[in-house]
């Protein structure tokens, strides 16, 4: 059997930019795409803490180290500057995988910049 699972989050990331006539996508400081190992491209969940709207694109690379979190396309729809979010990667995994996996959780400072992994 297959389950998915958490596999990745940054938590509590603020709105930094948002695009509404970009092709669509989340840019996300490179920084934090290697820390919580988001790929360019990868299907991406977000949930909106400020108005509980739950929404998903793909990622997209910011600039290493700008603490970029930019809404492009209908995404930019779902959150306002400054709103807080929470980004998710699923996958998909088998019963014994899941014994052992555990999800890289990403925290960030109050200017997006990596702060540190759960331990």
């Amino acid at each position: 059997m297959q389950r998915i699972m958490l596999r990745s989050k940054i938590h509590r990331v603020t709105v930094t930019q948002a695009d509404l006539h970009y092709e669509g996508s989340c840019g996300i400081d490179e920084d934090l795409l290697t820390a919580a190992d988001i790929r360019v491209g990868e299907k991406i969940e977000l949930y909106n803490i400020n108005n509980g709207k739950r929404f998903s694109t793909y990622a997209i690379k910011g600039a290493k180290g700008s603490g970029e979190i930019s809404l492009n396309g209908a995404a930019a729809r779902c959150a306002q500057l400054g709103d807080l979010l929470i980004i998710c990667t699923y996958g998909s995994m088998t019963d014994e995988e899941v014994e052992t996996y555990v999800p890289k959780i990403v925290f960030v400072d109050e200017k997006n910049k990596f702060a540190g992994l759960k331990k």
